[in-house]
């Protein structure tokens, strides 16, 4: 690891707990390959959470990336609010400059880049999302952003129409409906804890698909769902939960340390050792 000076750009991750977090991982991968003088800290933070940001802001941080439980906390302490934060409903990443504190989503981003690099496009694509959380609120954002149709499902449907009331353009379908909404899709998303590690496995019959059908899954533990699996069973393409969070970590690297990193193999494999350790 590179020597800090007093001049080392400084970022961190903040939450309770920040142990699982794969984001110092990531930005201290790409610290070192752009020898970058600077450092990214995970800070575990369970409450006083304006102090604590206060006091790092003032300490000369150049921004966070703030996850559970301060998400809401932290809409309330910024100056600037950008779009992708209030299309999401949530901020993740805090930039510290002259305007003071301005906070952005950068799931919807991580998400988008994710279907890029497999090559998939969305101008006029019909998606089906499943879900009401908010990975499902970012991941709908971006895709009406895009131009794509885009119905929700959730086990809940007053949860997905509320998605819907903040997010003109969605549609939303009963989660019983959901295999004969998947019939016309280009695009089936899932971010549902359904198929995480631990959790019951999700049960869609993808028959009805299109061949042409796009299956993703933001979840990344396992990285191949259950869902995952039978979508490559059936000759469907897919995209798993490892791209959502690799890109969704780039915005703010560019930020804090001003360089736009790469996602490549060499950073996959590393993440996924990881995870799977």
């Amino acid at each position: 690891m590179a020597t800090l000076t007093g001049k080392a750009r400084l970022a961190g991750v903040l939450g309770w707990p920040v142990m699982h977090s794969r984001s110092p991982l990531m930005h201290g991968f790409w610290l070192k390959r752009h020898g970058i003088d600077g450092a990214y800290i995970p800070l575990p933070v369970e409450r006083d959470f304006e102090t604590a940001v206060r006091g790092l802001q003032a300490a000369g941080f150049r921004g966070l990336n703030v996850t559970k439980p301060h998400k809401e906390a932290a809409f309330a302490i910024c100056d600037t609010v950008e779009p992708s934060a209030l299309r999401a409903g949530a901020v993740n990443t805090l930039v510290f400059d002259g305007r003071g504190i301005t906070g952005s989503n950068t799931d919807g981003f991580g998400f988008m880049a994710g279907l890029a690099e497999a090559g998939i496009t969305l101008d006029g694509a019909s998606a089906l999302v499943l879900g009401a959380g908010g990975g499902a609120r970012a991941v709908c954002a971006a895709l009406l952003d895009a131009g794509a149709i885009v119905t929700l499902a959730n086990r809940s449907r007053h949860r997905a129409e509320n998605v819907a009331a903040a997010l003109p353009g969605l549609s939303v379908t009963d989660w019983e409906e959901r295999e004969q909404a998947l019939g016309e899709c280009d695009l089936l998303v899932n971010t549902t804890s359904l198929g995480m590690a631990g959790s019951e496995p999700l049960t869609l019959d993808l028959r009805q698909a299109k061949t042409s059908l796009c299956v993703a899954d933001i979840v990344y533990v396992p990285l191949e769902t259950p869902l995952l699996a039978q979508a490559r069973a059936a000759g469907l393409r897919t995209v798993d939960g490892l791209a959502m969070l690799l890109h969704q970590a780039r915005p703010g690297f560019k930020a804090w340390f001003g360089v736009d990193p790469v996602v490549d193999d060499e950073l996959r494999r590393l993440v996924l050792a990881s995870l799977e350790a």
